[in-house]
């Protein structure tokens, strides 16, 4: 493993990202590009679920500037395939995963209010939305499904493949009958079963930039370009050219500065396709920048699930078996990694850090006509994480035990490692250890007191835990590149996407660090599918161990080509040649050369130490325990969180600001569903009724806790050669668990235990006078 390196950037040594981007410099989706550029608008079902009988597009293109108007017949003639794409998921006793055709344009139905039927292509985009207004579409309109009870009930059918609109029904990542026997036996036998249903609404991911994309088509090369803000180019080129149907090689995905992505800008999305079909239709550059009140009708959108989970233990707390039942309303089609969230990514999170020796977990995934979902913060995780944690505050209530000891009692021991659990196999952990951190800063053994100090000011007080472990990684494949352009400069091409975590910095820490150099010496580059780097996308907290594993490798591979021309320059043995801060030697002599002047050696010679490589990074278990601390208003409903605490164990910190950061930032994720957060459509129109800013509740600063203590509990992985677990979506799934059980915690007579997110003031209001009423 990796020597780990000082992980704190002094106060003065800005990200290397921060120049461009405080001066303006930044290079986002709509920054101006391409000579000769045309502009694209998109004419939208108005819609949840329509039949199309007609489009007539005859007066659009006699406006002011039309160059064009895209079409169903215009895809259909290039033969242009479905957008949804996803690996296989096998349903149980051999089912299969349906996965119905979605168009880039709709031609025969529209599936949820705001699919794209046409694109008009004009001189401007204002142009381009005056003759959009002009495109006439003749709609039946159909039923409207938008619930997870209606869309279960099969009463509307809204894909002939998917039969009661099941998308799948999936056993768990180990289908056994035997298990779900032992498990089902266990539970009837148990002493004390907590039975709990949990809901996560229905999410709005709002990225600061919203998505926009540029197609362009090279007729004498016959090949493409897209310039899209993406998390990775390399996975959306591969899945844009199957859409497309020509080889990767003719089609070049271009990525530069992203605003905010969160998971939503992995897919390919309709828009992006209809881009570059318009790009070879006109011969010209056609680019669309989405609106904020599209986003909301086009972006993928978050959780929307319910689960029922039951919990066994027997008479001193200790957890005996767990049995899951998850239902989520997948939208209108399958998504990139739609049905893996729900599936795999739930399944891994279980059973946390607690040793529970049977687990039974089963999925089904149902189509509605709301937007598909897809990745948001988390993915999988705070839904897994919160049903587990919301199912332990129960128990404890059965028990009549601290919720802390019960916790405490069932953690897996770090003597343990690494620990095969009846879904993964972790490989580092110290869960008490992390735990104990975590109730000390908290003080949470003097919280009584108070608790008396709040009831004498008239304010309820509660503390909530939640005990957080998450996978990290999901594809382990990444690709780096090294490359010496002249001088004392390297290149370093990664081919995950920064879209806000600080690539550029800490990779160039990262390499610099292995290499001896100065990190300023280091030029980082992605974004570009020319760059020839192959792997995944930056999602699941992956890019640190990932990228970082494979920057590693091909540092060695690099410096294993360097001691063959340090041996020839300084005339010695091959055996004879080591390497150390920056620089080739004899050992035992002081005979040496440096790393950029064997490069230019090497160049002389008709060589180079130019190199690009590749890394496996199987999966880590980022892990942590939050515990919020609320004090609410009963005459109001109104609370503020007056303390949270988050300690995380994410391997070796690479940078103490970056990790900080991402905390932050993910805890502020979690409070937004736990709070304020909630996507509604209208039962039977299916319109999406909180479709802006006016309406969807977005956190805000006064949402924030009075006082955030983090603190590290560093374990590292032992996976990959950094050690590092990854932490951008901790926070997230630890967060929403620790709130509702403080608000739960608070409440009293238990009122709010079965309250639904989000804990809005009249929400909680109302549980507090239930919970006074019955006392």
């Amino acid at each position: 493993m990796t020597t780990p390196f000082d992980s704190h950037r002094s106060k003065d040594e800005p990200r290397v990202e921060d120049d461009a981007l405080v001066r303006g410099h930044g290079r986002f989706a709509d920054d101006p590009r391409l000579p000769n550029q045309a502009y694209a608008v998109f004419v939208r079902s108005p819609h949840a679920h329509a039949r199309i009988m007609s489009v007539n597009t005859d007066e659009a293109l006699r406006a002011k500037g039309v160059i064009g108007v895209i079409t169903a017949a215009d895809l259909k003639e290039m033969n242009i395939g479905s957008i949804s794409r996803h690996p296989p998921v096998a349903g149980r006793n051999g089912g299969k995963m349906i996965m119905p055709f979605r168009p880039a344009l709709a031609g025969d139905k529209v599936m949820h209010g705001g699919d794209p039927v046409a694109m008009v292509v004009a001189e401007t985009a204002a142009l381009a939305q005056d003759a959009a207004d002009l495109v006439q579409v003749d709609y039946e309109e159909l039923p409207a499904v938008v619930d997870l009870d209606t869309a279960m009930s099969g009463k509307t059918q809204l894909h002939a493949d998917a039969p009661g609109n099941l998308c799948v029904d999936w056993a768990g990542p180990v289908p056994s009958d035997d298990n779900e026997r032992e498990v089902a036996g266990i539970i009837a036998k148990a002493a004390h079963v907590a039975k709990i249903s949990v809901t996560n609404q229905r999410m709005v991911v709002a990225s600061m930039e919203t998505r926009g994309a540029t197609g362009v088509y090279d007729k004498s090369a016959e090949s493409y370009t897209l310039h899209a803000c993406s998390q990775g180019t390399d996975v959306m080129r591969g899945v844009a050219a199957s859409i497309m149907g020509v080889p990767n090689d003719k089609l070049r995905v271009i990525t530069e500065d992203v605003g905010g992505a969160f998971g939503m800008k992995t897919p390919v999305y309709p828009e992006y396709i209809a881009l570059l079909v318009g790009a070879k239709k006109i011969g010209r550059p056609v680019h669309w920048q989405s609106t904020r009140s599209e986003a909301f009708i086009t972006d993928t959108q978050g959780r929307d699930t319910v689960t029922h989970v039951e919990l066994a233990c027997d008479d001193k707390g200790k957890f005996l078996a767990l049995r899951t039942r998850h239902v989520c309303n997948q939208g209108a089609y399958v998504s990139n990694a739609g049905i893996n969230i729900n599936t795999n990514n739930f399944a891994r999170c279980l059973p946390a850090m607690y040793r529970i020796d049977k687990i039974d977990i089963g999925v089904a995934c149902y189509f509605s006509n709301t937007l598909p979902i897809g990745p948001y913060r988390g993915a999988g995780r705070p839904e897994a994480n919160y049903a587990l944690e919301r199912a332990v505050e129960e128990a404890a209530r059965l028990l009549k035990m601290d919720p802390a000891k019960l916790r405490k009692k069932n953690l897996i021991p770090a003597s343990a490692m690494p620990f095969k659990t009846p879904i993964n196999t972790y490989d580092s952990g110290d869960f008490p250890g992390i735990v104990d951190k975590a109730l000390k800063l908290a003080d949470y053994d003097n919280f009584a007191k108070r608790k008396r100090e709040a009831a004498k000011r008239k304010k309820l007080r509660g503390i909530g835990l939640s005990c957080m472990l998450e996978h990290a990684g999901s594809t382990p494949l990444e690709t780096a590149s090294i490359g010496f352009p002249g001088g004392d400069k390297i290149i370093l091409g990664c081919n995950v996407q920064s879209t806000g975590q600080s690539h550029a910095t800490v990779f160039a820490r990262v390499l610099a660090h292995k290499l001896g150099v100065d990190p300023r010496s280091i030029e980082h580059k992605h974004g570009d599918t020319n760059l020839g780097l192959t792997g995944f996308a930056s999602v699941g907290s992956r890019s640190a161990m990932c990228a970082g594993a494979a920057i590693v490798v091909t540092a060695d591979t690099m410096l294993a080509k360097g001691k063959k021309i340090a041996a020839a320059a300084l005339e010695a043995s091959e055996s004879d040649i080591q390497y150390r801060g920056g620089s080739f030697e004899v050992v035992g002599t002081d005979r040496r050369i440096s790393l950029f002047d064997t490069a230019r050696r090497a160049k002389e010679t008709g060589e180079n130490l130019d190199t690009r490589d590749k890394a496996e990074a199987p999966l880590t278990f980022p892990n942590g325990c939050h515990i919020a601390e609320v004090e609410i208003d009963p005459e109001t409903g109104k609370f503020d969180i007056v303390t949270y605490t988050a300690v995380d164990d994410c391997g070796n910190v690479l940078d103490q600001t970056v990790v900080e950061g991402q905390v932050q930032g993910s805890i502020a994720n979690g409070l937004g569903q736990a709070l304020t957060e909630n996507a509604v459509y209208d039962s039977s129109s299916g319109q999406l009724v909180t479709g802006s800013f006016m309406d969807y509740g977005m956190p805000r600063a006064h949402d924030m806790p009075m006082e955030l203590r983090e603190a590290t509990h560093v374990v590292p992985a032992t996976t990959n050669p950094l050690g590092v677990k990854g932490t951008g979506e901790a926070g997230t799934t630890a967060a929403i668990a620790a709130v509702m059980n403080a608000i739960s915690n608070a409440i009293p007579n238990g009122a709010a235990d079965y309250m639904e997110m989000p804990a809005t003031p009249s929400k909680v209001w109302e549980a507090v006078q239930k919970g006074m009423a019955t006392q």
